[in-house]
């Protein structure tokens, strides 16, 4: 065996593919310090916000450590449940709108524990071809019948329901963004096909909680279908601190059956009481204010801007996740590794997390960056661009 593994990760480095691990010495932040040293901006963290070293959210958690302790070293049921993570969870309620959430160690478990919780084989599951690993993996869990449509097409959405049309119970399932293309689900569209099809809605919000929207609120709130969507997922590890942790929001019912039944929420340790507080305390932090979504909204649109005029093949849009599109693993690799050299860290996107030939730099905007770090990072990249010409 241990040939044949030293073999195909042979091949996979010589496709190009092979992902190496950075060495980060410093807190994440819009700079960080790397392995050698150097100082270099970050351009590729989920750190929307920039609450991620924010030292109100960092406070929060030390005195959590003092008040709560480190870890509850028990699930939630047994005795893993404090003040705080019911605290949590109806702060969450309350900022997305929904009847009641429940916790998890992360949204991976969180869509995992989801849908053979809520399915069984006389259900169907209608999921978008671009849905996160996580979707997909929690789909492959339960024994319910499954129907993909393609990315965001409505009419192929609607064909897939007529098909499941004889199914007990049909589930729409899709990323609120698709965090490789930073593209958005249209939800108006398909809540209106949800209700013709008496189909229920599942939207994975993670890389919208707590910035997309006119409240932050994730893209519910963009389409003004908060009370038509039925589940909703998302992270506490993007925008709402950086951390860990994940939950499920939604109808009460459907949450207190996942209390009850949901195997990765029966069967790991109860969040740490450090992320639950400085969760709490982020989102406090940007339920009273728009300043940081605004700074985002800005940052974002000047690198999309500066870039297009430079030339490069950015995906169309307006989210913080701004592709840019390179086509060769190899080539995406070589720019991003030329882009560190030149005080950019970014890092090249290949096969499997994208489709081959679509390699690309995965670039993030976050609120933290200001107008001159946005500005050098494009210079470094028509710079790169120039010296592997």
């Amino acid at each position: 065996m241990r040939d044949d593994l030293t073999s195909t990760i042979g091949e996979i480095r010589d496709a190009g593919l092979y992902k190496s691990e950075r060495v980060i010495t410093s807190p994440q932040n819009s700079a960080i310090s790397v392995a050698n040293g150097k100082e270099v901006l970050n351009f590729c963290a989920n750190n929307y916000l920039g609450l991620a070293d924010h030292p109100e959210v960092i406070a929060a958690a030390k005195s959590a450590l003092d008040e709560w302790g480190f870890g509850m070293a028990s699930v939630r049921f047994i005795c893993g449940t404090q003040e705080i993570h019911k605290d949590l969870e109806g702060a969450l309620s309350n900022f997305l709108g929904q009847e009641d959430t429940i916790l998890y160690s992360s949204c991976f478990d969180a869509n995992g524990g989801l849908f053979e919780t809520l399915l069984g084989a006389e259900d169907a599951v209608i999921s978008d071809e671009l849905n996160h690993a996580s979707i997909i993996d929690g789909i492959r869990l339960s024994k319910a019948k499954r129907y993909r449509y393609k990315n965001r097409d409505m009419a192929d959405l609607e064909a897939q329901l007529k098909d499941a049309a004889d199914a007990r119970y049909r589930l729409i399932a899709t990323d609120g963004v698709f965090s490789m293309d930073g593209y958005v689900a249209p939800l108006d569209e398909i809540c209106d096909l949800a209700e013709r099809y008496d189909a229920l809605v599942m939207v994975d919000d993670s890389h919208a909680v707590g910035f997309v929207g006119p409240d932050g609120a994730g893209t519910p709130s963009l389409f003004g279908v908060k009370d038509r969507v039925d589940v909703l997922t998302g992270t506490l590890g993007k925008a709402l601190g950086g951390a860990s942790g994940g939950y499920v929001s939604g109808r009460r019912e459907i949450v207190e059956l996942l209390r009850q039944r949901s195997r990765p929420y029966l069967f790991s340790n109860s969040l740490a009481p450090a992320v639950t507080a400085a969760s709490l305390k982020a989102l406090e932090l940007i339920g009273g204010t728009s300043d940081l979504r605004d700074k985002l909204a800005a940052n974002t649109k000047l690198f999309r801007t500066k870039m297009t005029e430079a030339g490069f093949d950015v995906l169309p849009g307006d989210h913080p996740i701004s592709p840019v599109m390179i086509g060769d693993a190899a080539e995406a690799g070589r720019l991003a590794d030329k882009l560190l050299e030149l005080g950019v860290y970014v890092i090249g996107f290949s096969y499997p997390v994208v489709p081959h030939g679509k390699a690309r730099i995965r670039t993030q905007l976050s609120a933290a960056h200001s107008t001159e770090d946005v500005e050098q990072a494009v210079a470094a990249f028509i710079e790169a661009r120039a010296a592997l010409a």
